[in-house]
């Protein structure tokens, strides 16, 4: 369980890694940029849309919100741009 733990916070950390250089890549849309900038504002916003005191729904909406922009913004960057900074990752990595 602690391995499985491991490997999924070093594959998020990766990814991390991959959308930081996608967010700076000029290429990227700025539309993109701007639901990244929302998602991660959203969170760490100290008020939410619906308070989580409201059963479930107050929860929800962390869970739904957050993931759909992410989403909508990952969908707007091209795939060649994801491409070539997984591979300078790799390079940077290799380096080390």
């Amino acid at each position: 369980m602690l391995s499985l733990l491991n490997k999924i916070a070093a594959q998020l950390k990766h990814e991390f890694e991959v959308y930081r250089l996608v967010l700076k890549h000029s290429d990227t849309p700025i539309l993109a940029k701007i639901f990244l900038g929302l998602a991660v504002g959203y969170v760490l916003m100290p008020f939410d849309l619906i308070p989580d005191f409201i059963p479930v729904i107050g929860q929800l909406d962390d869970l739904v919100i957050v993931p759909l922009l992410v989403y909508l913004a990952l969908k707007m960057i091209p795939d060649v741009l994801v491409h070539e900074c997984r591979e300078t990752i790799k390079r940077e990595k290799k380096n080390e």
